[in-house]
């Protein structure tokens, strides 16, 4: 059976046997970047080019800024290192709910939410999020945010 995995420091969609390094209980790191870990998948994904993506862990905190985090953003790991993730991205829900804790408690993908992220010291932006929890024992939470496109205007 094939494991599907995707690093949330660059994007890099991979497949594996199995969901440890060799014969070790070492998590299995990035083959593109080298980032320590990587999230399992339980089907494809394919996150869009400009996606950004954050690591919290079993608690919501953040624990990383990866690909497209920073222009989203214009945040980076020292300025939310250890926050919850909800205040610092200033995460709202379009139904109203905290879809992070909703997938961290659940331990259950959250797929294709609209939200407002409104990052400190940043300008609101329309997204779209999808939340994959971990299945290890350490837990945690993969943030991916779209952007949503501008409408076009449609001058005649």
């Amino acid at each position: 059976m094939a494991h599907l995995f995707i690093c949330p420091n660059c994007g890099t969609r991979s497949t594996a046997s199995d969901r440890q390094r060799g014969f070790s209980r070492e998590a299995r790191g990035c083959p593109k970047c080298g980032f320590t870990f990587l999230f399992e998948l339980m089907d494809d994904y394919y996150p869009a080019p400009d996606a950004a993506f954050f690591t919290a862990d079993q608690s919501g905190r953040l624990i990383h800024c990866g690909r497209g985090a920073f222009e989203l953003t214009g945040l980076d790991d020292e300025r939310v290192m250890g926050r919850p993730a909800s205040d610092v991205l200033g995460l709202a829900f379009d139904d109203g709910t905290d879809h992070v804790a909703q997938a961290l408690e659940w331990g259950v993908r959250v797929l294709g939410k609209p939200v407002k992220v409104h990052a400190e010291g940043d300008l609101p932006a329309a997204a779209t999020a999808d939340l994959f929890p971990a299945y290890d024992d350490d837990g945690g939470l993969l943030i991916v945010l779209t952007p949503a496109k501008a409408a076009k205007s449609s001058a005649s």
